[in-house]
């Protein structure tokens, strides 16, 4: 069997099953989700020795020890797994819901309703956690799913994507709805992403690397961000114990993710009384610093470097913050329009005016006021659980949660009405 054939069986087999995800009521997707909690805990022993070979293997090969870590399964991981397959089964199910309708004056009557998308195909690195996860978020959605993580975790994969096809079967539904891509061929999923008939939307989730290939590739739509580049104004009338302990958050808290911060902006008139302390405790944490020449004039006695160009427009994913001084709130938006990814921006201000400002004019899909940026995440908006975060204006923006594996449709009734 060529790779072809092998992708098109693949979305093949997926798209005839999603008529039935799509005609499933919650309860029997919650059913489905409840044994797929249930096939992971009583699975353990096969997943956890399916892991052990993928460790084996990836300790010989010398993969990175935080990817040894991405990598490994335990049985607390499982059991956190699991849970977090029964808090999406808790989830209000969008498929269905009615967003709103009218009557018009000839009495035809509109309404526009979600229901899922189709096919959604995940492609990821090598954390097999997302394989339950994805598979969760998607089938409860009503979506039929095809999962490809990285060739590190294949057999851990295919391990857990038995027990979702299990799952699905015990709940009377198509084992084909959710389906782990079974060999580790790269050129599958090119030839995957060449199947727009087939497949509705493809959600890329790793590094911008995996991003950009899946993108440049895929004929479907593809749910991205490219770039977390994500900045902090502290403006003139910010309270600055609370600024100082938001950027220390957003920098340090975990600084490999796509929502910390990278570029901290203050605001001229409080720059003297805000950065040498501030500076002083981001160099107490760890973290490198890299100033234009107006904060350097601040940063006397602490170790910083120049920062150039190159570092407006940069994500770290490390401990490194580039820092600069601007002159107002009009220098501080354009900064942030000008190099930021359109992902996560925050305004830290008492002045209601300054904020609302801020949040009107930055164009991010999350713009915060107040607020640590890493806060920008599906859990913590209450969507439950995200299937990644988006930075492209159409169909879903932000953190993306059981709503944004949907899309609407318009039903419509009347009693013979015609067009005149």
């Amino acid at each position: 069997m060529t790779i072809h054939t092998k992708a098109l069986e693949l979305a093949a087999a997926a798209a005839e099953a999603a008529p039935a995800m799509a005609r499933a009521g919650e309860a029997k997707k919650n059913a489905a989700l409840d044994r797929l909690a249930h096939h992971i805990e009583s699975g353990a022993k096969a997943i956890l020795a399916a892991n052990a070979r993928d460790m084996k293997a990836a300790r010989t090969d010398g993969l990175a020890p935080a990817m040894l870590d991405r990598l490994r399964l335990d049985k607390p991981r499982l059991r956190a797994i699991a849970d977090g397959v029964r808090q999406v089964a808790a989830l209000p199910d969008p498929a269905g819901r009615v967003i709103d309708g009218w009557t018009r004056p000839n009495g035809m009557r509109l309404r526009r309703v979600r229901v899922p998308l189709g096919v959604v195909f995940v492609v990821f690195e090598s954390r097999p956690n997302v394989t339950a996860d994805a598979a969760a978020l998607c089938l409860k959605a009503g979506n039929a799913c095809i999962l490809r993580g990285g060739k590190e975790a294949i057999h851990s994969n295919l391990a857990i994507g038995k027990a979702v096809a299990d799952a699905l079967a015990d709940a009377g539904l198509p084992r084909e709805a959710g389906q782990v891509v079974p060999v580790t061929d790269r050129e599958l999923v090119p030839a995957l992403l060449a199947l727009d008939k087939q497949i509705d939307l493809v959600v890329p989730r790793g590094g911008k690397s995996l991003i950009q290939a899946v993108t440049a590739a895929s004929r479907v739509p593809v749910l991205k961000h490219l770039d977390g580049i994500c900045h902090i104004f502290v403006d003139a009338a910010a309270d600055l114990g609370q600024a100082e302990a938001i950027v220390l958050n957003a920098k340090t808290n975990r600084p490999s993710t796509c929502n910390a911060v990278e570029t901290l902006l203050v605001h001229q008139s409080v720059a003297a009384r805000f950065l040498p302390g501030c500076l002083k405790a981001l160099r107490a944490a760890g973290v490198e610093l890299r100033v234009d020449a107006r904060a350097k004039a601040f940063a006397k006695g602490i170790a910083t470097k120049v920062a150039t160009e190159a570092d407006w427009s940069a994500e770290y994913n490390d401990l490194t913050l580039a820092v600069a001084v601007v002159p107002d709130l009009d220098h501080a938006i354009r900064h942030v329009n000008l190099y930021g990814s359109k992902h996560t921006d925050a305004i830290v201000t008492r002045d209601v005016l300054a904020a609302a400002r801020f949040q009107s004019e930055v164009d991010s899909s999350s713009v915060m006021v107040n607020v640590s940026t890493r806060l920008s995440d599906g859990f913590e908006y209450g969507l439950g659980a995200e299937i990644g975060i988006s930075t492209d204006k159409l169909h879903a923006r932000g953190p993306v949660g059981l709503e944004g594996l949907t899309t609407y449709k318009w039903l419509v009734d009347g009693e013979g009405q015609l067009r005149l």
